[in-house]
């Protein structure tokens, strides 16, 4: 019995040792083993709280809206059937991207990549989009973009795939920041980079980019190793917004409703259909920078209307409900969309989005991602069908015309109306409508092709009712003109914060 009672007692306090060891630690609701154990294997949780908020992003609360338009469609185009969607919550830049960001984005391309002029070159804004063959807009080519009286102005000239490439490049700086912010890289680190060996985020996750190192990351058995996304400190990446992002954070819905009850649709981004302020102390001012008339763009000197005969500053105006600047009027902006007049009865109605081309990291045979390139950037490529083989939700990479221009989409895939060549090309290519190109598939083709890109929100040179969020309009994704700019956006990882109190 004595003996008995001897094992009970080394139980116990073997039992209070092992407690007193876990104790802090998160136990597993698995196996009850704990996390974060160098006893345990070292299967590593960290606290997560919620997302930090980007430099200059503003959150989105998510909900639903009704997508498309709103009055009456003066162009006739019928491409912005009312729809109701539902937007998942995001980030959006409270403002246009401005001069004085675009050139410091030159800047670090002319220093990083001075061995390669062309990568500079090829980001230049084009400053030639200001030149008419019957205005006097030259003085706009010389200085527009460089002078510092226009730092906070929006950058114009950007092309589509200019401005996805500007996203990509922030994405990187602003997670290399957050390392040194938080002491894992040196201070300098970004000033010690040199062609491909500059910090992007997924080489860095790959193994394949180290950077001048502070106070690295440990294991909990004191190991070193690098940052993880599992520990949450990168941020998602910068992108364009989709357009239903765009259109619901423009309208900012969430100061026209009453608990669940949207009462009041908006034509523009604040509430009402006048262009001009009625509250009081703003009384009869001019809400954005638009053309109201036929020659009219800026007013009558003395009482200048919206004070702006070219693109205004960026803060200008004022803010919708959101915190959002300049939604509508000053220049019109690039989404992420692929242009399709029928979009809106096409897209699903969770995120709705047309342009999806997926992709995936191009690796090696024991599974590692392959060399960067000479830019720094891990490859990536196409999803092959043979990938795509058993699943249910896509068989193919591009889906930019899915239903709605392939052969899928096409009327009982009956060509009899074309002639024998063309025929016989439709039927054996997924080169539709929406895909002329050259002599031959001129006969099937279209000025809207896969590349065609959707831009919203008015501009200096148009008329009111281009600043309705729901009209678009589209443009080749490499063109560019002098009334469209754009700003980024960026996805909410985990739960939906509420902006407002819930009863």
């Amino acid at each position: 019995m004595r003996n008995m009672f001897r094992h009970l007692g080394l139980l116990v306090i073997l039992g209070f040792i092992a407690m007193s060891c876990h104790r802090g630690k998160e136990l597993s609701a698995t196996t009850g083993q704990p996390y974060n154990s160098p006893d345990n294997g070292d299967f590593e949780v960290v606290d997560y709280v919620e997302q930090e908020t980007g430099p200059g992003l503003v959150l989105i609360e998510g909900g639903t809206f009704t997508m498309g338009r709103v009055e009456q469609d003066v162009m006739y185009d019928w491409n912005s059937l009312p729809r109701r969607v539902t937007v998942s919550s995001f980030y959006m830049d409270e403002t246009e991207v401005r001069n004085v960001d675009y050139r410091e984005y030159l800047h670090w391309l002319s220093r990083v990549f001075n061995q390669m002029p062309e990568v500079y070159k090829e980001a230049l804004p084009d400053t030639l989009v200001w030149r008419r063959k019957l205005a006097f807009n030259e003085p706009y080519v010389d200085y527009y973009f460089r002078h510092p009286a226009y730092h906070y102005y929006p950058v114009v000239g950007i092309n589509w795939v200019q401005a996805n490439k500007y996203c990509e490049w922030r994405s990187d700086r602003v997670n290399e920041q957050i390392l040194i912010n938080q002491s894992i890289f040196e201070k300098t680190a970004g000033q010690a980079q040199s062609g491909a060996d500059n910090f992007n985020t997924e080489a860095y996750l790959a193994g394949q980019y180290k950077g001048q190192v502070k106070k690295p990351k440990r294991t909990s058995k004191g190991e070193e190793r690098q940052v993880r996304i599992e520990d949450g400190i990168f941020l998602p990446k910068y992108r364009l917004p989709t357009e239903a992002e765009w259109e619901y954070s423009a309208y900012g819905l969430i100061g026209n409703s009453v608990d669940e009850r949207i009462f009041n649709r908006k034509i523009y981004p604040w509430n009402g259909h006048y262009l001009r302020m009625d509250e009081k102390d703003d009384r009869g001012q001019i809400r954005a920078n638009f053309k109201r008339g036929r020659g009219d763009l800026m007013g009558v000197a003395g009482y200048l209307n919206d004070n702006a005969s070219i693109p205004n500053r960026v803060d200008s105006y004022w803010p919708n409900d959101f915190g959002l600047y300049c939604m509508a009027g000053n220049v019109n902006e690039w989404v992420l969309d692929v242009y399709r007049p029928l979009s809106f009865n096409d897209v699903d109605d969770f995120n709705p989005y047309r342009g999806n081309q997926f992709k995936t990291m191009d690796r090696n045979q024991d599974g590692t991602a392959k060399e960067k390139d000479q830019f720094g950037r891990i490859p990536f490529r196409d999803v092959t069908p043979e990938e795509s083989m058993n699943r249910y939700n896509y068989k193919k990479s591009d889906n930019r015309n899915y239903n709605d221009g392939d052969i899928r989409s096409s009327v009982k895939n009956n060509f009899d109306w074309l002639d024998a060549d063309t025929a016989k090309m439709a039927n054996n290519s997924s080169r539709m409508y929406y895909q002329g190109n050259g002599p031959k598939k001129d006969k099937i083709g279209s000025l809207i092709t896969d590349q065609s890109r959707v831009y919203k929100g008015g501009g200096w040179r148009d008329r009111a009712y281009w600043m309705s969020p729901g009209t678009r309009r589209y443009l080749d994704q490499n063109l560019s003109t002098d009334d469209i700019g754009f700003r980024c956006a960026m996805i909410r990882v985990g739960g939906n914060p509420s902006l407002g109190k819930r009863k």
